[in-house]
């Protein structure tokens, strides 16, 4: 088991963390040895946290057996250099709880909880699960607002009980709503982590504690600049990043399945061994890499030529 990041009460997962990817082989087969190449990688290039069996991980298509063993794996390639969240999210509260307790047996270190998703549960609903997760584990909790996928937001009133809760401390934000949230971060002391780079600068300059990035997979150096740059209230250079990062941005958030295109990027870098993803997923197509590759050049994260 690894030892735990030094816990930090404003931001309880660190600042830059990366939704990562579940490496394959071309086969489909679990990659352990490339996930923990990939986790060390990104904690040499700007990460202090890893959100691990997320969306972005491909969680609907990994076993139970196969997470747990990416996290074990993780944990054990970064130690204590970064935060290792494990997603334990489903829209079964019994198999969160499940999943929720060998994530702490594995050692994670805090817990990504999505929003139970399909089903459309009511407010109260959401309350009951979010806390019934919570107790199950003495693990600090994120919550995964993102009603996009989810089908219901977890609402500004729902969101203030939930901080009520010792271990209820953080929120991944993918719905959008500043007005909404801004309310939330006044009443509570909820750590409100972006969970959309198209508005990670947005969040930021809101009071935001950090991100919660896809495209940190090829950018971790430069949103810790942003993140430090906020920090120090240097608006002008968080907006040269920001801009700077728009084609990657636009490459792999907007042509197809964000999973999909960040592998592709990191087998385009040379990080990835191969880009493959499961059912119902399917690789990027040749036309889809090549804009890209234009992309990720524009951005300088990519030779043009490569």
């Amino acid at each position: 088991m690894s030892p735990t990041p030094s816990p930090d009460v404003t931001a309880p997962f660190g600042r830059v963390l990366t939704a990562m990817v579940t490496p394959f082989t071309d086969d489909g087969k679990l990659d352990v040895e490339g996930a923990q190449r990939l986790a060390a990688h990104l904690v040499e290039h700007g990460h202090d946290g890893l959100v691990v069996s997320g969306t972005t991980g491909e969680s609907p298509t990994t076993s139970d057996e196969e997470q747990v063993t990416v996290l074990r794996a993780v944990l054990e390639a970064v130690g204590d250099r970064a935060h290792v969240v494990a997603g334990v999210g489903t829209n079964d509260t019994a198999h969160s709880i499940e999943k929720a307790r060998a994530a702490e047996a594995a050692g994670a270190h805090g817990l990504l909880v999505v929003t139970p998703y399909y089903s459309k549960p009511p407010q109260a609903g959401l309350v009951a699960h979010f806390t019934a997760v919570a107790d199950a584990t003495g693990l600090p909790v994120m919550l995964y607002d993102i009603p996009g996928r989810s089908g219901v937001p977890i609402n500004a009133e729902t969101l203030v009980r939930l901080a009520e809760h010792d271990r209820v401390v953080a929120v991944k934000d993918a719905k959008g709503d500043f007005f909404a949230t801004s309310w939330v971060m006044a009443r509570t002391d909820l750590a409100v982590y972006s969970g959309d780079d198209a508005l990670n600068l947005g969040w930021l300059a809101h009071g935001a504690v950090g991100v919660v990035s896809v495209v940190a997979h090829v950018a971790g150096l430069r949103y810790a600049a942003m993140v430090r740059a906020v920090d120090d209230g240097d608006l002008a250079t968080a907006q040269r990043i920001h801009r700077e990062l728009l084609p990657a941005v636009r490459g792999i958030m907007t042509v197809t399945q964000g999973a999909i295109m960040v592998k592709a990027a990191l087998h385009l870098q040379g990080v990835l061994s191969s880009p493959a993803v499961r059912l119902p997923l399917v690789p990027a197509t040749p036309d889809q890499v090549a804009v890209l590759r234009r992309d990720l050049a524009e951005s300088a994260l990519l030779e043009a030529d490569a």
